[in-house]
């Protein structure tokens, strides 16, 4: 009969009829065990579910063969990078922990650093940082970061070419006939959120379009945020009024969506949205989003790579970036005439 309550190892020992420290050996892959009897305390650990902690056994052992992956929230963004991990750790011989860090604050700054010293070398042996805001300090475990805030600096580093994405997004809108276009930013602190901006302001320079500074607003890659920035945008008169707008990702592009529908106006008959990112949400909007998809599932499979040669004590380009391509669908047209 199963024990009540979380299984110990006594409980292990007295159904395999064995000793406390016979089960300690077979759990720990030691020597010194008959085949028979390490057999049957297997059995036994699989029928009652026994789990050994990984602090006490990591504290015998020099690794845990476990990888943290450090996000600071669920996002889609973070889903799609921990999708290409797992299918890239696949047969590896380690297990993954994802962990939040600062899932109470957003913005909260230095989260993963708080991280790295809670489970880096007691229950991790390497980490994968999506996202972190601050250049890396020496730590007790490899570490790569995924489109570190902060730019190529620190850590090994594995992210999209940003910039590119964002004029090839702009591009297409001028191609289109567009003028008046404006830019949803993101976090203004952020290095990706920088380049995509840039990569705007380029492909208007490049089309001989001023610059107006009225025509880019702050969405902080925050939906909230976007929806405000977008009826700002969307109720000015007629003349001022973009007829398309690059949103700095695809969150904040589904609020432009969300706030023409509420004001009345089509997408893409009288304003055109393109988003960045190309999250799986994207393919099933109303219509259907025009954005920059960045190769997250390749991104989060290259981040796992590379930490697995730092593991294994090889040497690990320092930084991979991954080209972001444009992906066309319905969210885009050519601006009205009237």
């Amino acid at each position: 009969m199963r024990p009540a309550g979380r299984v110990t190892i006594t409980d292990v020992a007295r159904a395999a009829g064995v000793s406390v420290a016979t089960v300690s050996k077979v759990v720990n892959g030691r020597y010194g065990v008959a085949a028979t009897t390490a057999e049957r305390v297997q059995q036994v650990v699989t029928e009652l579910g026994y789990e050994s902690s990984l602090i006490a056994s990591s504290l015998r052992r020099t690794h845990t063969n476990v990888i943290g992956i450090l996000v600071a929230g669920f996002d889609p963004f973070a889903t799609e990078l921990l999708k290409g991990i797992s299918a890239n750790a696949l047969g590896k011989g380690y297990e993954l922990l994802a962990y939040s860090g600062a899932i109470a604050d957003d913005n909260a700054v230095g989260w993963e650093q708080r991280s790295l010293s809670r489970l880096g070398g007691t229950l991790i042996d390497g980490a994968i940082i999506l996202t972190p805001t601050v250049v890396l300090p020496s730590t007790t475990v490899p570490v790569v970061a995924v489109d570190p805030h902060t730019g190529t600096g620190g850590a090994h580093v594995v992210d999209a070419d940003n910039a590119d994405g964002a004029r090839a997004a702009t591009r297409h809108l001028i191609d289109l006939g567009h003028r008046r276009i404006a830019h949803i930013r993101g976090r203004t602190d952020l290095m990706s959120a920088i380049l995509r901006e840039k990569g705007y302001r380029q492909s208007l320079e490049e089309a001989g379009i001023a610059y107006d500074p009225a025509l880019v607003l702050d969405g902080g890659y925050r939906a909230a945020w976007s929806v405000d920035a977008a009826r700002e945008l969307l109720t000015r008169p007629r003349p001022d009024r973009p007829t398309a707008i690059f949103a700095a990702n695809d969150l904040s592009a589904f609020a432009v969506l969300q706030v023409a529908e509420e004001l009345g106006l089509r997408v893409p008959q009288d304003v055109s949205v393109v988003g960045f990112d190309d999250i799986p949400e994207a393919a099933r909007t109303t219509p259907r989003l025009t954005t920059v998809a960045q190769p997250l599932q390749e991104m989060g499979a290259d981040a796992f790579t590379m930490l697995l040669a730092l593991l294994d004590g090889r040497t690990a380009q320092a930084h991979v970036r991954r080209p972001a391509s444009l992906v066309v669908r319905r969210s885009t047209a050519a601006p009205p005439t009237d």
